[in-house]
């Protein structure tokens, strides 16, 4: 770019005149003159000074005023400091705003998607309405004899016919939750889950209906309890009178003999354990040689669950059943005692889950039988 500072003294020189003469002359001091050439512009009190004296220099000279001027005021424009307004980097005023509103809609879109894919609350609201709904319902069921399943609800029925063929016999339930309570013209009958009773409603000793209890919450009875109806002949009998399919075992205890028989009947695996005019109080004592996962229940109460280890025991006390779950029953000895005997029960195979329920069952000959019974 060109230097009007380096103009002026050219033309100065090529004049071969001095800088005193040039002040003598235009009546421009020696130091204006001196800081024109040197593009000093800090000498002057004011632009307007120094364009004034570079005029008169330039015309002087003969030179191109004009042309000088406009190289002073490139030269200042390059000099000067870039405002701040221009270095700062400005956000747009509408980046943050667009910013928190996408942030917005994607937080959004996450808790619908959490809401309605993930927990599916709409789902199980519905799902739950829907059983609140259903335990209000009064369902009435008429057992026709065939094998049914249903889902029954406190204050839901069911119709047996009668025997005389006067009409229906109510059954109503009284409760579902941890087990199904059944109010009967004969009483009220309990059923815990995976148990079955016959309903005797005429008091003669015979099960007119069947219910087995497959499915019920613990804790929520609005949920109620999944039922299947049964004839008497789909496989039930409320006696105990086995077929012995292997030699009776004696144990003695106290001067008390006692004999355990064991067999199936009905379909189902029975061990008499012990026979009496009337059920009392009895100990299950459970020692381990292994490890397992052990689950029982005394009577009505809650259910208690452990990993058991080689060395541990159980002691309980029952005063109608006990119901055992465990996950290797070969690793348990498992010893009643009842009255003044104590008797072993056999265990399984190695590693085999089984279920089994020690109770008091009354036969049709007024007898009270402790069993032990395998169940599916």
């Amino acid at each position: 770019m060109e230097s009007y500072g380096e103009i002026l003294r050219q033309a100065r020189e090529s004049k071969k005149l001095s800088v005193s003469e040039v002040a003598k002359v235009t009546s421009i001091s020696e130091a204006y003159i001196k800081a024109l050439e040197s593009e000093d512009v800090e000498v002057f009190p004011g632009e307007t000074y120094l364009i004034g004296f570079m005029r008169n220099y330039s015309n002087y000279l003969g030179a191109d005023t004009d042309a000088l001027i406009k190289y002073y005021n490139a030269a200042q424009r390059q000099a000067s400091p870039v405002p701040k307004e221009l270095l700062e980097k400005h956000t747009p005023k509408f980046v943050i705003p667009l910013v928190i509103t996408i942030f917005v809609i994607l937080f959004i879109l996450f808790l619908l998607f959490m809401y309605f894919s993930v927990l599916k609350v709409p789902e199980k609201r519905a799902l739950k309405e829907l059983e609140a709904v259903e335990s209000k319902k009064i369902h009435q069921y008429e057992f026709s004899g065939e094998v049914q399943n249903v889902r029954l609800y406190t204050g839901d029925q069911i119709l047996l016919p009668a025997a005389d063929g006067s009409g229906n016999v109510v059954l109503t339930v009284a409760d579902t939750k941890g087990l199904l309570a059944v109010l009967t013209p004969s009483g009220r009958q309990v059923i815990e889950l995976s148990e079955e009773c016959g309903i005797d409603v005429n008091n003669d000793n015979s099960p007119e209906i069947i219910l087995y209890v497959s499915d019920v919450d613990m804790k929520d009875g609005a949920r109620g309890a999944e039922v299947r109806m049964l004839s008497v002949g789909s496989g039930y009998t409320e006696t105990v009178n086995v077929d012995v399919h292997s030699e009776d075992v004696v144990e003695t205890k106290a001067d008390e003999t006692f004999v355990v028989t064991e067999g199936v009947e009905g379909g189902k695996n029975h061990v008499v354990i012990k026979e009496d005019t009337r059920a009392y109080p009895f100990t299950v004592n459970i020692s381990f040689r292994g490890s397992c996962v052990l689950r029982y229940r005394s009577d009505r109460k809650d259910p208690v669950e452990d990993y058991y280890k080689s060395g541990d025991t159980v002691s309980v006390s029952s005063q109608n059943g006990f119901r055992i779950w465990t996950s290797n029953i070969n690793v348990m000895k498992i010893q009643v005692i009842a009255g003044l005997g104590t008797y072993d029960i056999g265990v399984g195979k190695a590693g085999e889950v089984e279920v089994e329920d020690i109770k008091w069952i009354r036969d049709s000959d007024g007898m009270y039988r402790l069993v032990v019974e395998k169940l599916d």
